[in-house]
């Protein structure tokens, strides 16, 4: 009769353990990008670092749409939607950068609010490539408007958010924070439950009263926000945009840091893209192999860790689980 309760007791200080130094790590992460500009030497370390949180929030909330079972293969070109619709706004009507970037973000979610309604009833593949040949069209649109957007040339000349890097750096920080926070709580929220139903049986939610496509454009809506506001501040940091930056390669470039490290768990974007965009970026060598060493990388993990490098702790327990049982065994026998 005692088994339970202090089996229960014993697990519980176990959990809090874990979530102390799951705090204290992030605490001490967030340190150290706090004071790393203090420390950095050459500009390009801002460069990149700063490039690895605007692909943080563009990879989170594309798996913030996966959540509802939809996979889009179009969100760079809401990337692109929110970078040119401030861009624009403020290089042609003079608009200030502090209206026109969450401007940008709502544009961006309106567009895709709009677009995904009548795909809210496709599933799976069918949904997939619905997406896809929305994302083409919007590159298309984009690159059509030449007397505005400046084509496939691109739109130069937009107006800077501030002048040192220093400034983005810390920009992009609170930014970046900011967008994962409030996805977090997206997904961690009653709406965000009610989306994991729906992926898991949407027929059994229609059932329950639950409507299926409203939810579907929601989430879609909420992605394309932030995924457009990133944008939208990714353009004022360039100054420059081209329709290329936001094609197909781009959004399969986004698919491959969710799905690396670990597209069903909420921390595997974030682990995924900063594996992706720092280790080539800092290792020269093989920046000209980048697709390559991601293809390779990707191949190992769909093999050998299905569940991204996110569940590679949980392999490893899982592992040393078998040897220490299969000793065990052998030693009794």
């Amino acid at each position: 009769m005692n088994d339970g309760p202090t089996g229960s007791r014993s697990a519980l200080p176990a959990t809090n353990g874990s979530k102390r130094v799951k705090v204290l790590l992030l605490a001490g992460i967030l340190a150290l990008l706090l004071i790393l500009p203090v420390f950095s030497g050459p500009s390009y370390l801002l460069h990149v670092l700063i490039l690895t949180f605007i692909y943080i929030v563009a990879a989170v909330s594309f798996r913030t749409i996966t959540i509802s079972g939809q996979f889009s293969i179009s969100h760079a070109g809401f990337m692109g939607v929110g970078a040119y619709a401030s861009g624009m706004a403020s290089k042609w009507l003079g608009w200030p950068t502090w209206i026109t970037v969450p401007l940008a973000g709502i544009v961006a979610m309106f567009i895709g609010s709009v677009v995904a309604y009548p795909f809210s009833r496709l599933r799976a593949m069918y949904y997939a490539m619905g997406s896809l040949f929305c994302g083409v069209a919007l590159i298309d649109i984009i690159a059509s408007g030449r007397s505005l957007t400046g084509g496939y040339a691109g739109l130069s000349g937009i107006p800077p958010l501030f002048i040192s890097r220093i400034s983005y750096y810390y920009f992009f920080l609170v930014i970046g924070l900011a967008s994962v926070v409030a996805l977090y709580r997206f997904e961690f929220s009653r709406i965000g439950v009610t989306l994991k139903a729906i992926a898991q049986s949407h027929v059994v939610a229609s059932s329950v009263g639950i409507n299926e496509s409203r939810y579907r454009v929601l989430v879609v809506g909420v992605g394309c926000f932030f995924v457009g506001l990133i944008g939208a501040c990714y353009g004022h940091y360039n100054r420059v945009l081209s329709p290329i930056s936001f094609s197909l390669g781009t959004t399969l470039w986004i698919i491959m840091y969710a799905l690396v490290g670990g597209i069903n768990s909420f921390a595997g974007p974030i682990i995924g893209t900063v594996i992706l965009v720092l280790i080539p970026n800092f290792a020269s060598q093989l920046k000209g192999y980048l697709p390559f060493v991601s293809g390779v990388i990707l191949l190992i993990i769909a093999y050998l860790m299905p569940q991204g490098l996110v569940g590679l702790p949980q392999a490893i327990r899982t592992r040393r689980s078998r040897v220490r049982n299969r000793a065990l065994s052998t030693g009794t026998q």
